[in-house]
Order: structure tokens, then C-alpha cells, then sequence
């Protein structure tokens, strides 16, 4: 279950580096509709596990999800922790009765990628470039031969640019499995969504906002009008409305990853349905108000999160009616959000008064 008993299990081959401390995030209520909503009271307090990086001599890299694997055949279940399981008797690696064919890898090899961050722009912000922060803490001035990281698109090629990461890199995939003379696995730096102080400082000093930006703005970020991919229902009918009040429509997928920090960095006030283009309120300024809006049953904490790790940010939610969600299920993870756009206004009218 743990890197520490990995390395206990075969002490010749596997070793660990430590980098940074423990952390007890404590963290306020939001303010929302309906008030005091369950998702957000399990997690006002989180324990941060200290952070390492993880060194395996023949160790095997296996899958998109990123499943670390000893020379001896063990799974290390804390650097290759998966969705919605409670253990490793459930990961997904085991679902296949073997491996996939195994290609060796001649040298050390920095494995980035874990669950979600093949496709996903939140969990490449926060659970694949932090990895490498922690990298650089416990083995300063060590370089790797090679980076497993997903790379295929344009925004993670920008962010990885951005961020500094500059070396040959492999691209995971579901049916690749890659063993290195040295595999180097940092811990996962985003456990249950926490979004610890540590990654947001990172992040926010890693990829700084272009110089000169002036501070105002209110935006309104679109997930277009498909079904069934968690968009807000009555947003035509919204619109008119925040508009009058000065609200700016904007698609970030459109955008670089540059020019997302910038208006992010520059925002005073954000609306949004649910969706990874909030990840970017790592970059808000003190002061910025946030209103996220969700479907009934699916109530996701990772956006609070960051906004509880930067000083300042004043957040909001506003749950459709329908039944009230226990947690942050994934059980509606595509429900489109319908909301009232009167409940809408009045939600954002409060947020600036």
C-alpha cells in the first residue's frame, strides 16, 4: 500500500528520497446554495502525506494511468493510486491476466504520469508537472535520460514548455509497459483532490502571467451546448443578463496556456459550470470572486481546493436542485447543469454585494 513497505519488500532494489513535509490542510466552508452541501464538509481537513521520489532498478512503468512496478513484480500502490479504488487488489492493472509486452529502457527514467493525465487539462496542472517539482527537491541537480510524460497535445507541450521540463520524452499509452535500468517515481503530489499549498506556490512561480497585464475583467467560461458533457443548459437565456453586467464569454480551450494564465491572472470576477478551465484559478489575484456551478449528483471539491490554497480568492458554489449528492461521486460526471438563470443571478449578485 505504501513506498515505504515497497522498499522494505526488496531493499536491493528500491529506495527512497525524501523531499518535502507532511502538511494538515485546514480549510473554511464556502459560501453556497444549498449551504453547508456534504462534498464540502467531509473535507475541511486533509493530511498531506511527505513527499518523495521513489528510485526502482529494473522497475516497469506500465499503461497510461501510470503503474509502477518493482523488479520483483510489486506493485507500488501509493505512486500509482487510482480513481474511485480502495486498494490495490482494485486497480486496473490487474484487470489484464499479464503485462503488456515489456520494452527496456537503457538508462534513468522520470516517470510523470499517473491517473487522468493523458487527457485531462486539470490533472496535467496539477498531478503531472507538481511530480516534477518534487523530483527536482529530493534529487537536486540529478538529470534523467528520459521523462515518461503524455505529451500529444498542444496544452501539454505548452505547459511542460513552460514549466522548464525540457528533455527526451516517451509517450504512455494503455498498452505500453516500459522498463528502465533506473525507474524515478515522485510521489503524487495531488492526493484526493487537496490542491496543497506546496503545488500551488509551485505552479503560481513556475508559470508566472506575461508582464503589464492590468488587473479587471468578469468572466463567463462556456462548455459550449453539446449534451451530455456537463454544460450549463440555460446559458443562452443566462447570457443577456451577464452581459448587461459586464461579463465577458470565453472558451479557454481556444486559448494557449499562456494566454489562460494571463486572464486568469487578470480576472476579478469568474462564472463557470463544473470543468478543468477552473483549474486555472491557480493564477487568480487575491480578491477574485469564483462561482461554480454543478449538476446535482456530481459535486467535484478540486476547484474549492485550490481556491482555499491561495489567500484571498472568494468562492462560491451553487448546486442544481434534484436530490442532494453525498460526495464528490462520479456518478454524474457528463450531467448537464440545469439551473435557474434567476437562482444563477441572485448567486452572483450576493457574490459582489
Amino acid at each position: 500500500m505504501t513506498s515505504a513497505e515497497t522498499v522494505l519488500t526488496e531493499p536491493a532494489s528500491a529506495s527512497m528520497h525524501p523531499a518535502g513535509p507532511a502538511e494538515l490542510l485546514e480549510r473554511s466552508m464556502p459560501h453556497g446554495s444549498p449551504p453547508r452541501h456534504q462534498a464540502f464538509v467531509q473535507a475541511l481537513a486533509t493530511e498531506i502525506p511527505a513527499r518523495y521520489t521513489l528510485e526502482l532498478e529494473g522497475g516497469t512503468a506500465v499503461g497510461d494511468f501510470g503503474a509502477n512496478v518493482t523488479r520483483g513484480g510489486v506493485l507500488d500502490y501509493q505512486t500509482s493510486a487510482y480513481f474511485g479504488i480502495d486498494g490495490w487488489r482494485e486497480h486496473p492493472v490487474f484487470l489484464r491476466p499479464r503485462l503488456p509486452a515489456v520494452e527496456d529502457f537503457a538508462g534513468t527514467l522520470l516517470n510523470l504520469t499517473s491517473c487522468g493525465t493523458s487527457s485531462n487539462y486539470y490533472h496535467f496542472l496539477f498531478d503531472v508537472l507538481p511530480r516534477y517539482g518534487t523530483f527536482e527537491e529530493a534529487l537536486p541537480g540529478r538529470v534523467p535520460d528520459a521523462v515518461l510524460v503524455p505529451h500529444a497535445t498542444r496544452y501539454q507541450r505548452e505547459l511542460l514548455a513552460l514549466a522548464g521540463i525540457d528533455l527526451p520524452m516517451l509517450q504512455p499509452s494503455p498498452g505500453r509497459a516500459v522498463r528502465a535500468d533506473r525507474l524515478l517515481v515522485p510521489s503524487t503530489p495531488n492526493r484526493d483532490l487537496a490542491a496543497p499549498r506546496w503545488v500551488t506556490r509551485w505552479l503560481r512561480d513556475r508559470l508566472p502571467p506575461s508582464p503589464g497585464r492590468q488587473r479587471g475583467g468578469r468572466l463567463y467560461l462556456t462548455r459550449g451546448d453539446k449534451p451530455n458533457t456537463r454544460r450549463y443548459v440555460q446559458e443562452s437565456e443566462l447570457w443577456p443578463s451577464l452581459e448587461s453586467r459586464g461579463f465577458v464569454r470565453l472558451d479557454p480551450g481556444t486559448l494557449s496556456v499562456q494566454e489562460q494564465i494571463d486572464c486568469f491572472h487578470a480576472a476579478e470576477v469568474i462564472v463557470a459550470p463544473h470543468g478543468a478551465a477552473l483549474s486555472n484559478l491557480v493564477f487568480c489575484q487575491p480578491g477574485t470572486r469564483v462561482l461554480e456551478l454543478f449538476a446535482h449528483n456530481y459535486v467535484h471539491l478540486g476547484l474549492w481546493a485550490i481556491s482555499q490554497s491561495i489567500e484571498g480568492i472568494c468562492y462560491h458554489y451553487l448546486v442544481a436542485e434534484g436530490g442532494r449528492s453525498r460526495g464528490a461521486s462520479a456518478t454524474g460526471v457528463l450531467t448537464d447543469i440545469r439551473i435557474p438563470p434567476a437562482r444563477v443571478l441572485t448567486a452572483i449578485d450576493e457574490m459582489l454585494a
